[in-house]
């Protein structure tokens, strides 16, 4: 059996693969994790993904690990119980790129009574497994919060922040270090059964190449139905909704490290969640969404909605002209056929399509990131009558790269005593991006010069090498907006001079 080593030093894609035992057609998180979960059960793996590793819905998520609290009034208790349960498994596995965080619910009387409120937060408490976080608790304000003054009673409970890009390029990490061979840039262009297997032609920079594969998963998200009929010949067999959620990012609203839930009066929730610690993020909304899922942007009425649900409740008034980043992202949906896109489930749905003797093509339908590991073991069982050979689930067990340390505070403490010279906002940057892979790009440094050119931001030039030789990492937008955040920082002039210099790096 396939020895799994999670946090094994990568080097480098393994050799091309041309047959393998499964083809993974997407590279967001649902198709990282199952390529992550097959490849540590043994099997050979191919993922093939057209952009970027996490380029759309992936990274345009509220960067949540939560359980989805107002799921509840739409009864989705099985869903909410298994993202509960996950909140503690993901916690222990990167707990460089995962962390608690408390968040403040407002009582606003005439949305839905105190007793509702608590009632669901009990239950929220006890339906999934809470060993680390704390319970909520009942908070009585007194006009000294950031709230408006109208604004008496709250509830403080615990969810967990992620970094969602992050949390894509590790799974994809950990499986190429455990044998997959990971393709971006490379569009699978068409596929038919032959002989038992899936022949697929896949196409890239280089060319074209032919993977013959005994299984296929479609884990391409919002282009899903689309690759099921234009891509693979099938006729999908779910409906599916196209949702826009759209987020803004503002300067930090208020001190503290808490975030917020806010309720408005059409029964949908905003988050204002701590971001990169001088901003607000702001989201999300539910627009039903027709077109290209790549070139999904915010409206202005989606922005204008955001900021009347924050200056409802928060003392700061809060006006376009704040507004410093935008994006959007498609969430693909089941089509329940509800009326209201909010209600929609984010549950999942996989299909199998393929008979006796046929290979199978499996579909991923919905799905959330904090249950993309359960949704991987789910579609590896599935799969199980045509690969009897796999080994068994592993993920739950084993951290992913960068995260074999005990807690961020321990860490840090480690990187000051090794690295003194650090200044204290890069050091937790390494430590809350990379956890113990930064050690690849810092070791043998002796001095911030060592280090190599600066970008803008701590963005050094030993940093953009290691992201480009490790991460796949290849433009502006793979290192500014993905694999870190620095985007919000880099002033244009800077931007352009990290281009240049890919530029000569080819």
């Amino acid at each position: 059996m396939f020895r799994v080593h999670p946090n094994e030093r990568p080097q480098g894609n393994p050799a091309a693969l041309s047959e393998c035992d499964l083809l993974v057609i997407g590279g967001g998180i649902n198709g990282a994790g199952i390529a992550n979960d097959a490849a540590g059960r043994g099997l050979k793996v191919v993922l093939c993904e057209q952009h970027d590793l996490a380029a759309h819905t992936s990274s345009a998520s509220s960067k949540l690990i939560h359980g989805g609290l107002r799921y509840l009034e739409y009864y989705e208790f099985r869903l909410v119980r298994e993202a509960l349960g996950e909140r503690e498994v993901l916690l222990a596995k990167a707990p460089h790129i995962i962390w608690p965080l408390r968040f403040i619910l407002p009582h606003r009387p005439h949305l839905r009574p105190r007793w509702m409120l608590r009632a669901g937060l009990f239950l929220y408490d006890h339906l999934g497994r809470r060993t680390t976080l704390p319970a909520t608790r009942s908070l009585r304000l007194n006009g000294q919060s950031p709230l408006q003054a109208n604004i008496h009673y709250a509830f403080e409970y615990s969810d967990c922040w992620v970094d969602d890009a992050r949390l894509v390029v590790l799974n994809a990490m950990q499986a190429r270090a455990l044998g997959a061979d990971i393709r971006l840039h490379s569009r699978c262009v068409s596929a038919h059964r032959e002989a038992g297997f899936w022949q697929v032609q896949i196409a890239s920079a280089e060319g074209r190449s032919e993977v013959r594969a005994r299984a296929v998963v479609n884990a391409t998200g919002p282009w899903a139905a689309r690759a099921t009929e234009e891509i693979l010949g099938e006729r999908p067999s779910q409906g599916m909704r196209l949702v826009q959620g759209s987020h803004i990012i503002v300067p930090r609203l208020y001190q503290g490290s808490q975030a917020y839930i806010l309720q408005n009066e059409d029964q949908r929730i905003v988050f204002v969640l701590p971001y990169e610690g001088d901003y607000s993020l702001i989201g999300t909304t539910d627009l039903d969404y027709r077109g290209d899922p790549a070139a999904v942007r915010p409206t202005a009425e989606e922005e204008a909605y955001l900021l009347s649900v924050v200056n409802a409740h928060f003392r700061q008034p809060l006006s376009a002209e704040a507004i410093v980043h935008r994006f959007a992202g498609v969430r693909p949906l089941l089509d329940d056929e509800d009326g209201n896109p909010a209600a929609v489930t984010r549950d999942y749905t996989l299909t199998v399509q393929g008979g006796r003797g046929q290979a199978p093509l499996l579909n991923v339908f919905g799905g959330k990131l904090t249950t993309y590991r359960r949704l991987a073991e789910a579609a590896l069982e599935k799969l199980r009558p045509w690969l009897p050979g796999m080994g068994p689930a592993w993920t739950g067990r084993h951290a992913l790269p960068g995260g074999d340390f005990i807690s961020q505070a321990a860490l840090n403490a480690e990187l000051q005593a090794d690295y003194p010279w650090l200044d204290d906002r890069q050091r937790w940057r390494y430590v809350r991006s990379y956890g113990r892979l930064c050690q690849q790009f810092l070791e043998g440094a002796d001095s911030q010069r060592d280090l190599g050119r600066d970008f803008g931001a701590g963005l050094t030039e030993r940093e953009v090498q290691y992201l480009r030789q490790h991460e796949w990492a290849s433009s502006v937008e793979d290192i500014l907006w993905r694999r870190t955040k620095l985007g919000l920082r880099l002033s244009s002039e800077q931007q352009q001079d990290l281009a240049e210099y890919l530029g000569r790096l080819g």
